[in-house]
């Protein structure tokens, strides 16, 4: 009830005023910005000084506006971090982390438009997200190891299992391999097809070599989708 009152409050001109589930998630979510600020709390909290390094065109008024937008529905909520950091920070409610196989889909079917740019701005959260999306449990399967990230100050630790992969912010302790550079660069030897010699001096490799080589490809993308023009022509069935 609390939440209904919340929600109530928040109701803006904007609102579909419509009974559709799908209609009200765009009520919650629908506005620029809101889908990504999500997105970037995915792995875990963080500040508002990460968030907007992590989002270059947001700007700190819109994204402060997604951030109480978001509270306010039950989305997310702000922290203080303990002593000595004391920090305040932002963080999705286990309804709020519930919404990840949204962001798996919406990434799956968006990566098949022949539109898309994989050259423009990537976080780290954007990364390890597509490899949660994208691994392939065939081309994993059999595989047991742990891989290290080291992207800026920020390390990662991700575990390859069973046909699945987890990744958590941490220390590298135990990782068979690490990778270390930034997030684009990764995803370029893990997406572009760009040999490790091509990537000298933008990225290190420290361990497993041939793991190196067979970690990167188990995340194929899906095909481009066919344009209208080349598309089968639609037919009516027979009366």
């Amino acid at each position: 009830m609390k939440l209904e009152k919340v929600t109530e409050g928040s109701r803006t001109s904007r609102r579909y005023e419509d009974a559709c589930a799908a209609a009200h998630a765009l009520d919650l979510v629908g506005e620029r910005w809101a889908l990504l600020v999500m997105r970037e709390l995915m792995l875990g909290p963080k500040r508002f000084s990460d968030l907007r390094a992590d989002l270059p065109g947001i700007s700190a008024n819109v994204l402060t506006q997604r951030l109480e937008g978001l509270e306010a529905v039950g989305i997310l909520v702000r922290r203080r971090l303990p002593p000595p950091a004391g920090s305040q920070v932002y963080a999705l409610t286990p309804w709020g982390s519930e919404s990840e196989p949204i962001f798996q889909a919406l990434g799956r079917w968006a990566a098949r438009s022949p539109l898309h740019d994989p050259s423009l701005p990537f976080s780290a959260t954007s990364l390890f997200l597509s490899l949660r999306t994208m691994l392939d449990p065939g081309r994993a399967a059999g595989l047991s190891a742990r891989i290290g990230f080291r992207i800026g100050a920020e390390t990662y630790l991700a575990r390859v299992a069973d046909g699945a992969i987890t990744v958590e912010r941490g220390p590298l302790e135990g990782a068979d391999l690490v990778f270390s550079g930034p997030a684009p660069v990764i995803a370029a030897a893990i997406y572009g097809g760009q040999s490790f010699e091509a990537l000298a001096g933008a990225l290190s490799l420290e361990g497993d070599r041939a793991l190196a080589e067979r970690f990167v490809t188990l995340f194929p993308l899906p095909p481009k989708a066919t344009s209208e023009a080349s598309a089968p022509e639609w037919r009516a069935p027979p009366p």
